[in-house]
C-alpha cells in the first residue's frame, strides 16, 4: 500500500462510527471536530473505495471511557491530568472521554462532583460558591484539555445534567402542595405558603452568556422547607408534574433540589441556547444526559432536534442515563424519542454481578444476554462494567467480583454489537480502600484487542453453562481475527473454528494467562484453552500490532 494510501486509511476512522460492525445512525459520518471539507484536499470516502479495488474499508472500533470516578481528589487538577493521559488513553484504542460535569456546582470548587448543578454556563470562570474553579479546575485548564483532544483526534462527551438546580443565591416564598414520596400523585397537605430556595441570580457571571435569572415560576417542585427545616417533596401549587416521565413513585419527575420545569418557556429557551453554546464552547462530540427517566421527553426531543439542526443530523453522539432493570422500559423510551439517542446496558451490567456472585450451581454464561438491552435493540445499546453510581460505597452499588471483571469486560469490548463504555476506576483504580484496577491491570490490552482484532463475521459458541467462547473471523484489511474462551468453573477448552484462511498459524493469548500456543489445523479450527475463573483472548502470535501490548502508563495521579 502506498504512503498516500496510508494516510487516507487514518483519515476513514473519523468518516465512519463502528459500534463493533455496527454504525450507529447519530454518529456514523465524519467527526465535525477532526475532519476536514472536501476542499481541503483530503481523500474521499468513494475516491477510497475506487483505490482499493472497489472494497470499502472496515470502520474502525471505537469505545470511550467515563473519565472519573466519585472519589477523585478535590485539588482542581483533573483536566490537568486528562490531558497528560490523552496519549496513553489513544494509545491503547479509546477515542473519546465522557468528562464529569464541568459546570459550577453548588459546593463550588470542594469535593462535590457536578450533579448539585448550579449554574449551566459557568465552566470554572467566574468566582462563585466560594470558588471560580470547579473541583475539576479552571476553566483554562478544560480549555487546554478540550484543545489537546482535538489534537490528539479525541473527542469529548460533556454530562450535561438538566433535571434539577442547587445552591440558590436566596429563598423565595411561593405555594406549595406536599406530596406522597412514594407516590408523587397523591397530596398529603392542603395549599400553604413556605420559602425555598429557588432564587439563581449567578452574581459572579452575571448577564454574560445567559440574562435568565431563575425563580420559584422557573421550577416544579422541591424537597426542602427552609421555613421550618423540613424536608419532603413539594410540588408548586398550580403546576403539575411532567406527564412524559417515568412511572417511578407514581410519577418520577422530582428527583432532588429544585425541580426544573420545562413546561416554562423561558426555561426551554434558556436551557437549549446553552446545548448549542456548550457545543461550541467544549466543541464536543457529543453528550452524556442525567437522569433522563426524570424530566420531560418532549423537551429532551427538542433539545435534541435543535442540536441536530445547529450542528447536523448525524454530527453528535448521545446517550442517555435511564436507570432501570428493565429492558421493556428502555425500549419503551427509545421507542418514544425515535432512537434518537442510546441508552445503558443497566440489564447487562445487573446480570455481570449477579453472575459473578452466584454458586456455581447456578451461574449460566449461556444466558448472560438474555434480556439486555444490546440483545434487544444493539445500535441503541452502550455496554458497560461500572460506573460512578455503581462503584463501592455508592447508593447504586453494584458488586462485581474480580474474577469475573475480566471476563465481563470481553464480553462488551470484543463482540460485535454494543458500543462499550470503560470506568475510569477499572482503568485506573479507585481511591476509596485504595483498589487496584480491574482485570489485574490487563483492562488496556482488553481495550487495544478490541482496536485491533475484533472485526469482522462472529460465531458462538455458548454450548455449555460454565464455559463460553467466541471467534471474530476478520475483514479483507484487518484479517488477524481473535478467538476468545472464558470459564466461570474450571479450568477447560474449546474447539473453534477461525477460518481457513489462518491455517498454519499460532495462535497466543494477548492476556498471556495461558502460555500454551494453538496451532489452527488445515480446516481452519484450533483448540483453544483458559483456566478456571478466567479468560483468555487469542491472537495470532505474528499479527500487527502485537507489540503494543503492555504499555499503558496507570500512574494517572502522578501526571498533575
Amino acid at each position: 500500500m502506498s504512503e498516500s494510501l496510508s494516510w487516507c486509511s487514518v483519515i476513514v476512522k473519523f468518516q465512519t462510527f463502528s459500534m463493533g460492525n455496527i454504525c450507529h445512525p447519530i454518529s456514523r459520518n465524519r467527526h465535525p471536530r477532526l475532519a476536514g471539507s472536501s476542499g481541503s484536499g483530503w481523500l474521499d470516502v468513494p475516491s477510497l473505495i475506487d483505490a482499493m479495488g472497489g472494497q470499502k474499508p472496515t470502520p474502525e472500533n471505537r469505545c470511550f471511557l467515563q473519565a472519573f470516578e466519585w472519589n477523585i481528589p478535590a485539588d482542581q487538577k483533573h483536566w490537568k491530568r486528562l490531558k497528560a493521559a490523552l496519549p496513553d488513553l489513544k494509545a491503547i484504542g479509546i477515542d473519546v472521554i465522557w468528562i464529569p460535569p464541568a459546570c459550577k456546582a453548588a459546593g463550588g470548587g470542594g469535593d462535590t462532583n457536578g450533579y448539585d448543578i448550579y449554574d449551566l454556563y459557568d465552566l470554572g470562570e467566574f468566582e462563585q460558591k466560594g470558588s471560580r474553579s470547579t473541583k475539576w479546575g479552571p476553566h483554562e485548564d478544560l480549555m487546554e484539555l478540550v484543545n489537546a483532544a482535538e489534537m490528539a483526534h479525541m473527542g469529548i462527551y460533556f454530562d450535561a445534567v438538566l433535571n434539577h438546580k442547587a445552591g440558590a443565591d436566596h429563598k423565595e416564598k411561593c405555594q406549595v402542595v406536599e406530596v406522597d414520596p412514594k407516590d408523587r400523585t397523591k397530596a398529603i397537605g392542603t395549599r400553604h405558603v413556605i420559602e425555598a430556595w429557588f432564587g439563581f441570580d449567578f452574581p459572579g457571571r452575571g448577564d454574560k452568556y445567559s440574562s435568565l435569572k431563575w425563580h420559584w415560576e422557573h421550577f416544579s417542585g422541591t424537597d426542602y422547607n427552609a421555613s421550618n427545616h423540613k424536608t419532603g417533596v413539594y410540588r408548586i401549587a398550580n403546576k403539575n408534574w411532567s406527564n412524559d416521565v417515568d412511572d417511578q413513585d407514581g410519577n418520577a419527575d422530582f428527583l432532588m433540589f429544585a425541580d426544573v420545569d420545562y413546561a416554562h418557556p423561558a426555561v426551554r429557551k434558556d436551557v437549549i441556547k446553552w446545548g448549542e453554546w456548550i457545543v461550541n464552547e467544549c466543541k464536543l462530540s457529543g453528550f452524556r444526559f442525567d437522569a433522563v427517566q426524570h424530566f420531560s421527553q418532549r423537551f429532551l426531543d427538542q433539545f435534541i432536534q435543535n442540536l441536530q439542526e445547529k450542528f447536523g443530523q448525524d454530527k453528535l453522539f448521545l446517550v442517555g442515563e435511564f436507570w432501570k432493570d428493565d429492558v421493556k422500559s428502555l425500549t419503551a423510551y427509545l421507542k418514544n424519542m425515535n432512537h434518537k439517542l442510546c441508552l445503558f446496558d443497566v440489564p447487562l451490567l445487573n446480570t455481570f454481578s449477579k453472575l459473578s456472585q452466584s454458586t456455581n450451581e447456578e451461574a449460566d454464561l449461556r444466558k448472560v444476554f438474555a434480556g439486555s438491552l444490546v440483545q434487544e435493540a444493539p445500535d441503541s445499546a452502550v455496554t458497560l462494567v461500572m460506573n460512578h453510581d455503581t462503584q463501592p460505597g455508592q447508593t447504586s452499588d453494584t458488586p462485581i467480583e474480580g474474577f469475573f471483571k475480566p471476563l465481563a469486560y470481553a464480553l462488551i469490548l470484543l463482540r460485535a454489537h454494543g458500543y462499550p463504555q470503560l470506568f475510569f476506576g477499572d482503568l485506573y483504580g479507585m481511591i476509596l480502600n485504595d483498589e487496584p484496577p480491574a482485570c489485574d491491570g490487563q483492562l488496556p490490552d482488553l481495550t487495544l484487542a478490541r482496536k485491533l482484532y475484533a472485526y469482522g463475521s462472529q460465531e458462538d459458541y455458548f454450548d455449555e453453562a460454565k464455559c463460553i467462547g467466541f471467534i471474530r473471523k476478520g475483514t479483507w484489511d484487518k484479517p488477524a481475527g481473535l478467538a476468545c474462551i472464558m470459564s466461570i468453573a474450571g479450568p477447560n477448552q474449546k474447539k473453534m473454528h477461525v477460518g481457513e484462511v489462518h491455517a498454519g498459524q499460532i495462535w497466543k493469548d494477548i492476556l498471556n494467562s495461558q502460555k500454551r500456543e494453538v496451532k489452527i489445523d488445515r480446516e481452519g479450527y484450533g483448540i483453544f484453552p483458559c483456566f478456571g475463573s478466567a479468560v483468555s483472548v487469542f491472537v495470532n502470535r505474528d499479527a500487527d500490532g502485537r507489540a503494543r501490548f503492555g504499555k499503558f502508563d496507570r500512574d494517572i495521579y502522578g501526571k498533575a
